[in-house]
């Protein structure tokens, strides 16, 4: 089962900003190859950080209200927030290490 939570304009305030753990969020589009790359990693991360990292997915055609208000120009594109603030943020699929290394600095 996995650890990957799906928000979307409805959920993500209470998800996302309200969050008492940082979150990564991933935005991304069924379309888009580099996301389908980055989505097992995604998913990894999720396992591997349970319990001290929420991980969200948020597709950008069904979620455009969020994508516009973090002014989601390209995917994928992942946003470390923490206490409803954006820590940090990355466009592009990177690999696992480059993301972990930003999350250590959330944590």
């Amino acid at each position: 089962m996995s650890k990957v939570i799906h928000v979307n304009d409805d959920n993500f305030q209470a998800e996302v900003m309200g969050s008492d753990v940082p979150v990564l969020v991933d935005f991304s589009a069924a379309w888009c190859g580099p996301c389908k790359q980055l989505a097992p990693v995604v998913e990894d991360l999720a396992e591997a950080y349970a319990g001290r990292v929420k991980v969200a997915k948020i597709d950008v055609e069904e979620a455009q209200g969020t994508a516009m208000r973090f002014g989601i120009m390209s995917v994928p594109t992942l946003l470390f927030m923490k206490q409803g603030k954006i820590a940090d943020q990355v466009v592009g699929n990177i690999p696992r290490k480059m993301i972990e290394e930003r999350l250590a600095k959330v944590l």
